[in-house]
């Protein structure tokens, strides 16, 4: 695997040696907007590689994502030098369904080893729980599937720490994925039940999306009609409402000045402070375009001190709105009912 440009951090307890900043891909098949042309996407991968920036992160609902992805593997012949993750959870085509039950796992993986055309996936996330379903029965369809070879490490995303908890009794986890940037450090505190204390309790590496605020931290985003584009899924966001995203670009222009100062740009501060909080953290910026992809992983070579990454937090005190709209809050830290076995 290629490394030249991003150092490695390790994936769970004892697990392999990894790129220490992920390419989120989400964004380059869905929600952002119109999706580049295959070509245009297919060189932002190849950069990539060049780069050494090869922990991949995709979903079986990030649009034409792993199909993508099946496509440059088949072109390339580079699978091998790629840190493969994928996900599971929400119903193909819905954003709100969600099915963790052991026959999902097993069914949604097979789907995705064929659109992916690969025999296996180095790290496989529950993207999403069902509070109906017992973490316990995700957890074994998962062990199976690493039995069997077809995955490599497991994943969980948005769990509550008593949910992690619950999971570790049954095997392994080696991945908690959650939102966490200078713009939400719930998982600091209760708010997010604790789960980085937890996740490093229990040997757990934190896989971090939206390090860049969705954008917001880039400083590219200037006003409301900056993510007025059709497709462009930020519109539902609290923190990019009409009635706080005025107060946020105010934040974001302190951020930005701070970042001048440092003589980089905001979003590679944004992702500078997160690498700052533990070796256990790896930051999964995504971006369709490869001179963001250049500009992020530039951020690996930043240091900040004490006393900076402190000013972040700051200057990021100030932020209006939660991270999510109401009517989503129930995928987030979630706890799954207990399981009762006879």
């Amino acid at each position: 695997m290629v490394t030249q440009n991003v150092p490695l951090r390790r994936i769970g307890k004892n697990g392999p040696l990894v790129p220490g900043m992920g390419l989120g891909l989400m964004g380059m098949s869905s929600l952002y907007g119109t999706p580049p042309s295959d070509e245009e996407r297919f060189a932002v991968l190849d950069r990539a590689i060049e780069l050494g920036a090869t922990h991949w992160d995709s979903s079986d609902i990030y649009g034409d994502n792993e199909e993508l992805l099946g496509k440059w593997f088949k072109r390339s012949g580079k699978r091998d030098q790629v840190f493969l993750a994928t996900k599971f959870g929400f119903l193909k085509g819905s954003s709100t369904e969600i099915d963790s039950s052991a026959a999902s796992c097993k069914n949604a993986c097979a789907e995705s080893l064929k659109l992916l055309g690969v025999d296996y996936i180095d790290l496989y996330y529950m993207h999403r729980a069902n509070p109906k379903t017992p973490i316990e029965e995700t957890m074994r369809a998962l062990l199976e599937l690493k039995h069997e070879g077809k995955i490599k490490h497991i994943g969980l995303s948005e769990v509550s720490s008593n949910t992690l908890r619950r999971a570790c009794k049954v095997g392994q986890v080696d991945v908690v994925q959650i939102e966490y940037s200078a713009f939400d450090l719930d998982i600091e505190s209760s708010k997010g039940t604790n789960l980085m204390a937890t996740a490093r309790e229990l040997g757990v590496t934190i896989v971090a999306y939206a390090p860049l605020g969705r954008g917001l931290l880039t400083g590219a985003l200037d006003s409301k009609q900056s993510i007025s584009s059709e497709g462009d899924y930020r519109n539902i966001f609290p923190r990019f409402s009409d009635e706080n995203v005025a107060a946020n670009i105010k934040v974001v222009n302190e951020f930005k000045a701070m970042a001048v100062n440092k003589g980089c740009s905001p979003a590679q501060l944004a992702i500078a402070w997160v690498m700052k909080q533990g070796p256990d953290l790896i930051p999964i910026p995504g971006t369709k375009r490869v001179k963001y992809l250049e500009e992020n992983v530039g951020a690996l070579h930043i240091q900040l001190t004490h006393e900076e990454e402190a000013e972040v937090r700051r200057i990021v005190s100030g932020v209006k709105g939660e991270r999510v709209p109401d009517w989503a809050t129930y995928q987030c830290y979630v706890d799954t009912v207990e399981e009762i076995r006879g």
